[in-house]
C-alpha cells in the first residue's frame, strides 16, 4: 500500500514523486515504511529514487495511524503519528519537486523487490487485498494560488521550522528505527544527490 504525490500523467517519464509505502513484513519482524523521493523521473541511471527506510515501531495491521507528507517550498517532511521522521531539504531546484502533483493512494503488487528485497512474494490466497483509509486531508495551496496563500507549517512557530521537540523525535525516529538510507548506500551514485553531500 502507498500513499503518493506524482505528475506521472503529464510528464511521463520525467515525473516527479514523493512517496510513503509499506513494503510488508515478514513472521516476527516488524513492518517496514519506505519514503522515497524522485524528481524529474528515475530512467537515466543517475537521477535515481532517494529511498528511507523505517521499521515501525507499532502494528499498523492493529489499528489506524496517522500518515502525512507535508511539502512546502523549502522541504519535504514525513511524518507517522505527527512524529517527523524524515526532512528532505530543497537543496536545489534539480533536486526538490517544484511542479504540481496529485495525490494517490493504492495497493500495489512489488513483490520483485519490496519484502526483505524479494524474497517473500505476495499471496494471493489472501486477496482481496484492502486499505483503508479514515480522516484524509489534503489541503494547502494549488500550484497556481495567489503569494498571499500561506501553505500548512509543521511548526508551531511562526518561523515555520520544526521546534526542537519534533527535532529531537525526528532524530530518534532516525537513529532507532531507520534501517536503510539511500545517502550511506556505498553502492549508490551520490554524484547529483546534493542532500547527501552533508548528512543532516
Amino acid at each position: 500500500m502507498f500513499l503518493q504525490l506524482s505528475n506521472s500523467e503529464t510528464h511521463p517519464g520525467q515525473h516527479d514523486e514523493v512517496d510513503i509505502e509499506f513494503l510488508g513484513t515478514t513472521f516476527g519482524k516488524p513492518y517496514t515504511l519506505q519514503t522515497n523521493v524522485y524528481i524529474r523521473g528515475s530512467g537515466d541511471g543517475k537521477i535515481i529514487g532517494r529511498e528511507m527506510k523505517f521499521h515501525l515501531w507499532f502494528d499498523p495491521t492493529k489499528n489506524f495511524h496517522h500518515y502525512a507528507i507535508l511539502w512546502s517550498p523549502k522541504d519535504l517532511i514525513f511524518f507517522v503519528d505527527d512524529v517527523p521522521i524524515r526532512r528532505y531539504p530543497r537543496k536545489s531546484a534539480a533536486t526538490f519537486p517544484l511542479r504540481p502533483m496529485w495525490v494517490y493512494g493504492s495497493i500495489w503488487d512489488a513483490s520483485s523487490w519490496a519484502t526483505e528485497d524479494g524474497k517473500y512474494k505476495a499471496d494471493y490466497r489472501y486477496q482481496p487485498f484492502v486499505a483503508r483509509y479514515t480522516n484524509f486531508k489534503a489541503t494547502g495551496c494549488t500550484a497556481y494560488a495567489p503569494a498571499r496563500c500561506n501553505p500548512v507549517s509543521a511548526s508551531p512557530y511562526p518561523s515555520g521550522r520544526l521546534s526542537r521537540q519534533q527535532y529531537w523525535a525526528m532524530r530518534w525516529a532516525q537513529t532507532q528505527h531507520m534501517v536503510y538510507d539511500y545517502c550511506k548506500d556505498p553502492k549508490r551514485d551520490h554524484s547529483l544527490t546534493p542532500e547527501c553531500w552533508k548528512l543532516k
